[in-house]
């Protein structure tokens, strides 16, 4: 059953989300980027920076959280975060909350990455812009005042995809060693025939629709979806750190998110599921709502417990 809160607003979200899938993409961005409500009260943290680094299609753009508390001696864990926004979208200010909260909370220090978007960057530039970051994180791990023996890759939806491809490339070329991977509601396969998109593709908020259109963006080429580099359902998962994996009950990836936290575990990778039946697409990103609330302290307590 829908959570009730979640229900007295889907009206709300499904009628004031654009349809991204008329626009192109900087259309898509700037409507989107019209719905941003400024926050007026931000979670405290010790500090807040934004950076240039050097990347390997330009200058990354990232924004660096120190959490309130004092550093332990051995350095705080470090968490590289890509943002979701379906490869084309969203950015450092959208995911600032979930940023402040997963900083204040897990005692981390969190990068979020504004990696190159779709459709102008296609594949799969924004993936190795996220390992290009995880790799500049490590190396500067201990002016950040922090462990790089404790590095997450973390993302949510489209970010989840980016995070475990950030992840599968950093096993398979020699680092950086990451400590675990936290994919929330991720987007893990070009599969649009899943009983979650089925039933839940329609008056939901995450459309199937907007879904394809945010594939064709991101990998406009059908032969590369099935690359694991793309739909990471197709990956080797054997040797990957271990995971996270947070679904939500009435989102159109519910399915392939099961199916990879199933997968996981079935290739060895330590695997904690966490499945909120009643919540939908982008739920954490929504903290009005106290089933965000609930999913982000289980959450970062599970970070924590990763990187102790």
């Amino acid at each position: 059953m829908i959570d009730p809160e979640v229900a007295a607003i889907l009206p709300l979200l499904n009628d004031g989300f654009p349809r991204v899938e008329e626009m192109g993409g900087a259309q898509a961005r700037a409507a989107i980027r019209a719905r941003l409500q400024p926050n007026s009260d931000p979670i405290p943290v010790a500090s807040v920076r934004d950076q240039m680094i050097a990347g390997p299609g330009g200058d990354i753009a990232l924004r660096i959280y120190h959490p309130p508390d004092p550093f332990p001696a051995q350095g705080a864990a470090l968490v590289v975060f890509a943002h979701g926004g379906g490869f084309v979208f969203c950015d450092l200010d959208t995911h600032d909350d979930l940023c402040r909260s997963m900083a204040r909370t897990t005692g981390a220090v969190v990068v979020s990455v504004d990696y190159r978007r779709a459709p102008e960057h296609p594949w799969p530039a924004a993936a190795i812009d996220v390992h290009s970051v995880a790799v500049w994180a490590a190396d500067h791990a201990e002016e950040l005042g922090a462990d790089p023996d404790r590095l997450v890759v973390a993302g949510d939806s489209a970010g989840g995809n980016l995070a475990a491809v950030a992840t599968i490339l950093a096993r398979d070329s020699g680092g950086p060693r990451i400590r675990g991977q936290v994919l929330l509601y991720p987007v893990i396969a070009a599969d649009f025939t899943t009983e979650s998109y089925v039933r839940f593709g329609e008056g939901h908020y995450n459309t199937a629709s907007a879904m394809k259109w945010y594939w064709d963006q991101y990998v406009p080429a059908f032969e590369d979806r099935s690359h694991p580099h793309a739909s990471v359902a197709a990956a080797d998962l054997a040797g990957l750190p271990p995971t996270i994996v947070v679904t939500a009950g009435y989102d159109p990836l519910w399915s392939e998110g099961v199916a990879f936290a199933t997968a996981l575990m079935s290739a060895g990778v330590p695997t904690v599921h966490r499945d909120h039946p009643g919540a939908i697409h982008g739920f954490m990103t929504m903290p009005s709502l106290q089933l965000c609330a609930h999913a982000r302290t289980q959450t970062w307590c599970d970070i924590r417990a990763l990187v102790q």
